[in-house]
């Protein structure tokens, strides 16, 4: 791994912030953003600092035990929570953790998403499953969210916010985006009578076909 490698990582996440910030899906300093750089080497957003404000040296590489091994701020408080899905999850890649309203809102009525969405489906895996509640920046916080979460792509916080996963940082992203549009699809269905799931089976051929085909067209 080079400082080049770092740098480019480092440059990624401050990108993906402001798009954040620009979208909406959080506000001021809350949220965190990741990356796995290596098996054993991360980058993560650190804590209480703008995304407009911050430079690319700020953003903090730790190692798998959570150590700073470069940078010079304190890494997010939700650092317990990153490096637990990246030890669970060999699978993901970088991780996108959102306050955005319409899925807060269910976070915070303890409502799962269900499928009933076809591109967060097949990106997400099915229903988004809500996580019992924790403090934020604890251990137990971080076990709760990576048992709910299981094998799929997005796990709500109970009266937190999502934690959006993917291959790679642009999906993670995609998935939090996804998250949001299908919170805010339920809430308004609920209000025209219901929503209405997809079936399992669905469901299930759906996510399959994204992971074999649909996500290399993406680019994930």
């Amino acid at each position: 791994m080079t400082g080049k490698d770092i740098r480019y990582w480092r440059e990624k996440i401050l990108e993906t912030g402001i798009y954040l910030l620009d979208k909406g899906l959080v506000t001021g300093t809350w949220g965190n953003i990741s990356v796995r750089i290596s098996e054993n080497l991360f980058a993560i957003t650190p804590s209480g600092r703008n995304y407009r404000t911050i430079q690319p040296d700020d953003i903090v590489i730790v190692n798998a035990s959570g150590e700073t091994v470069e940078g010079h701020l304190s890494p997010s408080s939700e650092l317990p929570l990153h490096l637990a899905v990246y030890a669970a999850r060999p699978d993901i890649g970088g991780i996108v953790h959102t306050h955005s309203v319409f899925a807060s809102a269910c976070a915070v009525s303890r409502r799962a998403i269900p499928p009933i969405i076809e591109d967060l489906v097949q990106l997400a895996g099915g229903e988004i499953s809500v996580a019992p509640y924790a403090l934020p920046g604890t251990q137990q916080l971080a076990d709760n969210a990576v048992h709910a979460l299981a094998s799929k792509f997005a796990v709500l916080l109970a009266n937190h916010g999502v934690v959006a996963c993917g291959k790679t940082l642009n999906e993670a992203m995609t998935a939090a985006e996804l998250v949001e549009k299908a919170a805010q699809i339920f809430s308004w269905a609920q209000l025209l009578g219901g929503a209405v799931p997809l079936s399992e089976e669905d469901v299930a051929g759906m996510h399959s076909f994204y992971l074999e085909h649909y996500r290399q067209r993406q680019g994930g």
